[in-house]
């Protein structure tokens, strides 16, 4: 009896040391950081996550606050474009941000979910006419430090 209690005892404590290497090996995985406060539209704040999944790809997530209306920046534009750069010092276009306000709240919110296989290393958002652009403009609205 007191082997089978022995045995228990050591899975359980084996099992919870597994638990917490899954837990901080998902942790310690992504990065979060904040943009810069932007010149072009002060009140606007946000962050990315870049975390990596289970085929080793780099999920990158950007959140964005209190933004203007892309029309009401001077000059009027008609989107904001997620741009990253890579360890290789390569500009990619990786999207649009997508933006809302909620019943309750007229600010302006953003969201952007994307998958890649290169590993970014600073994150900017510029406002452009064209979502599908490969070079980005010079109206950068937010930008992180380097991670």
């Amino acid at each position: 009896m007191k082997t089978t209690k022995v045995t228990t005892i050591f899975k359980q404590i084996l099992q919870g040391i597994v638990a917490l290497m899954i837990i901080s090996s998902f942790s310690s995985c992504a990065k979060k950081t904040g943009f810069q406060t932007s010149a072009v539209v002060p009140a606007a704040r946000g962050n990315v996550k870049v975390s990596k999944d289970r085929n080793k790809d780099f999920v990158i997530s950007v959140s964005l606050f209190d933004l203007a209306e892309p029309k009401r920046l001077t000059p009027p534009m008609r989107t904001y474009v997620v741009w990253m750069l890579t360890e290789d010092n390569m500009t990619k276009n990786i999207g649009q941000i997508k933006t809302s306000t909620s019943m309750f709240s007229r600010t302006l919110k953003g969201y952007f979910k994307t998958v890649s296989s290169f590993k970014p290393v600073r994150i900017i958002v510029t406002a452009e006419e064209s979502a599908d652009i490969q070079i980005p403009g010079t109206f950068e609205v937010l930008s992180t430090n380097n991670f």
